[in-house]
């Protein structure tokens, strides 16, 4: 259900929103009580002055202060809030590759989240686009991905800005009409007979933001190829047919070739650990599709190379 949002776009920023839950533990309690108990990570005295300034808002619009009562079911919105300090810029842009009364493509770079989440907030692709002087004929509130792309991986990624016509795309994705082509670069292997044709069943990880292989029916394919010998590390075309969560890292680890400065396999390395001259050697360079409504040939390619 699409909620109409009484807040505006701040600096990019789209509000967050929240239904009070029928928790019988927050009856006759404060609204206050409730967000310290939810977000325990922000402390009392951040949500006091985030309340006290006007902007956690109810459904109609309405300041909600320290001394709101908590009211199941209601509806707030508000803003995440991250320090610049804490916060510094991804020193790496997007492109715009294409922009109809539909879609928007972009050429992410690596490093930068397509949307807020965890630690980021302004440095993200959604939040970047939603400032950028040429889109701003858009309603830019409805700038939403159609797919993934990890942070990890820079290249081609489409966006819809029509709720009209959004669907539409989003179908192609669940019907596997969209032919994406991965550029990778990962240790040489000659004795593989390419194109190789990879299948396995991938899982949640034992860690929330890692993919682990298991035992049963394959629920992820990827087909590989060897596009350039470069001695020890090796130029590779990576074509998925399905989408899971770190398909083509797994999969790479899984034949002894994990990709150049991988930070999570095959050994995971700590959060916020980020080397900006070494990142993850996987590009979405191409995706191409034949458009839902003029039926036409779509080719996007990235314009980076590895």
């Amino acid at each position: 259900m699409r909620r109409h949002n009484p807040l505006p776009i701040l600096d990019g920023v789209k509000p967050s929103y929240l239904v009070l839950p029928h928790d019988k533990i927050f009856y006759n309690q404060k609204l206050i009580y409730f967000l310290c108990t939810h977000f325990p990570f922000v402390g009392e005295s951040a949500w006091r002055a985030r309340l006290n300034s006007g902007m956690v808002v109810n459904e109609q619009g309405e300041p909600l202060d320290e001394s709101a009562p908590f009211v199941a079911g209601e509806t707030i919105f508000y803003y995440r809030e991250i320090s610049r300090a804490d916060e510094p810029r991804i020193p790496f842009d997007e492109k715009i590759l294409f922009l109809d009364k539909d879609l928007i493509v972009v050429d992410k770079p690596h490093f930068l989240p397509v949307i807020p989440s965890g630690r980021f907030l302004r440095e993200t692709l959604l939040t970047r686009l939603r400032l950028r002087p040429e889109l701003q004929h858009l309603n830019v509130g409805e700038i939403t991905p159609i797919h993934r792309l990890d942070k990890d991986t820079a290249g081609g990624m489409l966006l819809s800005h029509n709720p009209q016509t959004r669907h539409l795309y989003q179908t192609l994705f669940q019907n596997k009409r969209i032919r994406k082509i991965y550029h990778a670069l990962a240790p040489t292997r000659t004795d593989l007979a390419y194109p190789l044709a990879i299948q396995s069943r991938l899982v949640r990880g034992d860690e929330f933001f890692l993919t682990k292989t298991v035992a049963g029916e394959a629920n992820a394919h990827t087909v590989l190829n060897l596009l350039e010998n470069r001695g020890e590390i090796s130029l590779y075309e990576l074509q998925p047919t399905t989408g899971k969560k770190h398909q083509l890292r797994v999969h790479m680890m899984s034949l002894g070739m994990p990709l150049l400065n991988d930070a999570l396999y095959p050994v995971a390395q700590e959060v916020a650990s980020e080397d900006y001259a070494k990142p993850l050697k996987l590009l979405a360079k191409q995706i191409k599709f034949d458009d839902p409504i003029s039926g036409e040939r779509r080719v996007f390619c990235s314009e980076q190379s590895l």
